[in-house]
């Protein structure tokens, strides 16, 4: 009785998985095609570069320009290193830039680490009416590509190296060597 309860239990679980694996599977899919069209949906124009972007930054920093950086990363992320200069909101939490930025004309340059978040916050920005909103394409990867200076607290400013950025940048970078962590993300 028992070994045919076991078999019952392993052939319900298998049978309830599977819808889930294909659901995943689906919901994978229509992130991709929502993101898709959220790209779509940004203009072309509204689009820039690093060496673009660096170039904003300083005028932003020198305060020949009046337009705000915004950094769509996690708290950890921003406060790991940043662009000095840029302020931070979470990308999940835009809904405060109205708040903050009252008029719906100012320039508003986003990013993110890759720019995927920033196309689903430029897509919010413009339902909410802003007009002048452009992403760093390639987010922060792009500016350490082009080795320039980020910041954070402890160390200030300097330039995030990789020896080979091919070679050394993994998206799912996970240490193996430690001993002894107060916290590990594993």
């Amino acid at each position: 009785m028992k070994v045919k309860t076991f078999i019952a239990s392993i052939m319900l679980s298998v049978l309830v998985a599977l819808p889930c694996s294909a659901g995943d599977a689906d919901l994978v899919a229509m992130e991709k095609q929502i993101y898709a069209e959220f790209k779509q949906e940004v203009a072309p124009e509204n689009v820039i570069n690093v060496v673009q972007f660096k170039s904003i930054v300083d005028e932003v920093n020198a305060g020949t320009r009046n337009a705000y950086i915004l950094d769509l990363r996690t708290a950890e992320e921003f406060y790991t290193f940043h662009i000095e200069g840029a302020d931070h909101i979470h990308a999940g939490h835009v809904y405060i830039i109205p708040k903050n930025i009252k008029d719906p004309d100012t320039e508003i340059y986003i990013f993110c680490r890759t720019s995927h978040r920033a196309y689903y916050a430029a897509n919010i920005l413009k339902r909410y009416g802003y007009t002048n909103v452009k992403i760093l394409d390639g987010g922060m990867v792009s500016w350490l590509k082009a080795e320039y200076p980020v910041v954070n607290q402890y160390m200030g400013r300097f330039v995030a190296k990789y020896a080979d950025f091919k070679k050394d940048y993994n998206l799912d970078f996970r240490e193996k060597n430690y001993r002894v962590r107060e916290f590990h993300p594993n």
